[in-house]
């Protein structure tokens, strides 16, 4: 690889203000460069068809920029191996809708207890984002940047401790379950 082409490309992909346009007919090498290392910083996905049309150049250029800054503090996608499957997911986000829906057929049948049961209702809905986004970090028919993007706000949303050692809350409220005896 020429390396003045890779410097270019770095700075067109990370420059704070949008570059002056390159006629499309002089992108080639350029394009290439870009989106190999679009690639390898998990910008795109390999599925993706940009960088392939010198008449789109600008236009994915623009995708691979604002991408930059949206993902520049996401984890990589190798991260997500640290959480359950996407099949074990979905069984855990079937019972968390089952749940709920028992939850949602007590609540006339408790009026005494309101306040608890719509308590219940804001965990299970709570553990269900977090479960959702451990669901769109494990499925592969997305694309390598939604991917990324699911795995930053699940990072958010359980904190990085709990992220990097993989202790993720439970996917339904157990503390409100109660032993029948």
């Amino acid at each position: 690889m020429y390396a003045p082409t890779f410097v270019i490309a770095i700075l067109l992909i990370t420059a704070p203000e949008p570059p002056s346009p390159i006629e499309s007919g002089r992108s080639g090498p350029i394009r290439d460069v870009i989106r190999n290392l679009a690639l390898q910083w998990e910008l795109l996905d390999p599925r993706e068809e940009r960088f392939l049309k010198p008449e789109d150049f600008a236009t994915d250029l623009a995708v691979v920029r604002r991408r930059v800054q949206e993902l520049w503090d996401a984890p990589r996608l190798h991260e997500g191996i640290r959480f359950p499957d996407k099949n074990s997911v979905n069984q855990m986000l079937a019972f968390n809708r089952s749940y709920k829906r028992h939850l949602d057929l007590m609540k006339p049948l408790l009026p005494d207890q309101q306040e608890t049961v719509r308590a219940a209702l804001r965990e299970t809905d709570q553990l269900y984002q977090v479960w959702d986004k451990v669901h769109d970090a494990r499925s592969e028919i997305y694309y390598v940047p939604v991917r990324r993007l699911a795995l930053k706000h699940l990072r958010d949303l359980v904190g990085p401790e709990a992220y990097y050692t993989g202790r993720l809350p439970p996917h339904v409220p157990v503390w409100r379950f109660q032993e029948v005896k």
